[in-house]
């Protein structure tokens, strides 16, 4: 009896964990490496074989310089994610606007840029900035958005996606137009998506919900965030966005966390479990 007792209960312990990993391969959910930024710096290694025992689909890293990923050639950079069960999705880099006398060499930095994402096998590479020219005059602002044309345009002939991600200060106004509004209106779909940020588009006072009905399809990419840990500071309601994510256009969500209540590493990993335990999130 006892040993039948015991075998039930290993069974049940058994189809628990399959239930567990199978939740968790069912939903593809990223992590921003700059969450972890660190620990990268630290151990990589070490930070990705326990980012994908957390249970994380993918990563999108913040670490390309000079060819490389954290130090390593891309293919191995790559090498290492896929031993640990994450693929390499998508990227964080840009340079800020050239002037005549530097757009020679920064278009020739993009080529090296996106020669070693394509390398790597990366979809999507994503600006997460602008310098001062993309928050002054409209005029600024439009040379911005051309730029994000051509980088666009060199990212579709690598077979690469590139995006703009948002901060809360594309959602101030400049002559009476709002920033974002204007980038969206003024960079082609075809070569510029968005990652759209939405936990700074709550901090810059505008509804997600209404720009997936103004500007359908164009935001791929979304980073799920929230001031701390997801869910922790109980103002963002994330299961109206998501139950809007096909009008969006949506096709990947990426965890960022950037302030934490315990170490980075248990913050991101409680940031999972807060996605995989919402039904919304599919």
């Amino acid at each position: 009896m006892m040993r039948l007792t015991l075998l039930l209960g290993i069974a049940f312990y058994v189809g628990s964990m399959v239930s567990l990993n199978a939740q968790k391969v069912e939903k593809s959910i990223g992590i921003q490496l700059w969450s972890v930024r660190d620990d990268m710096k630290k151990d990589a290694p070490g930070t990705i074989k326990q980012l994908g025992e957390m249970g994380y689909s993918f990563v999108e890293a913040a670490g390309y310089k000079d060819g490389k990923f954290y130090g390593m050639e891309p293919l191995a950079f790559k090498k290492l994610l896929n031993k640990n069960g994450l693929q390499f999705t998508a990227s964080h880099c840009g340079m800020a606007l050239p002037d005549k006398e530097n757009q020679d060499e920064i278009m020739q930095w993009w080529d090296v840029c996106i020669d070693a994402h394509a390398k790597a096998g990366v979809k999507y590479i994503v600006q997460p900035f602008m310098d001062e020219k993309g928050y002054g005059s409209l005029e600024d602002l439009k040379r911005y958005c051309d730029y994000f044309n051509a980088i666009g345009e060199k990212c579709n002939a690598k077979g690469i996606r590139f995006g703009y991600h948002n901060h809360d200060k594309e959602f101030e106004e400049v002559d009476g137009i709002v920033r974002y509004d204007y980038m969206l209106q003024n960079t082609r779909p075809e070569n510029v998506m968005f990652q759209l940020d939405l936990y700074w588009i709550m901090v810059g006072e505008k509804d997600a919900l209404t720009y997936f009905k103004n500007y359908p399809k164009r935001f791929e990419l979304w980073h799920v965030k929230d001031e701390k840990e997801l869910g922790e500071s109980g103002k963002m309601d994330f299961e109206p966005i998501f139950k809007e994510s096909a009008l969006a256009g949506m096709k990947e969500i990426i965890v960022e966390v950037e302030r934490y209540n315990y170490t980075p590493l248990e913050s991101v990993e409680k940031s999972l479990e807060y996605l995989l335990n919402a039904k919304y999130v599919k």
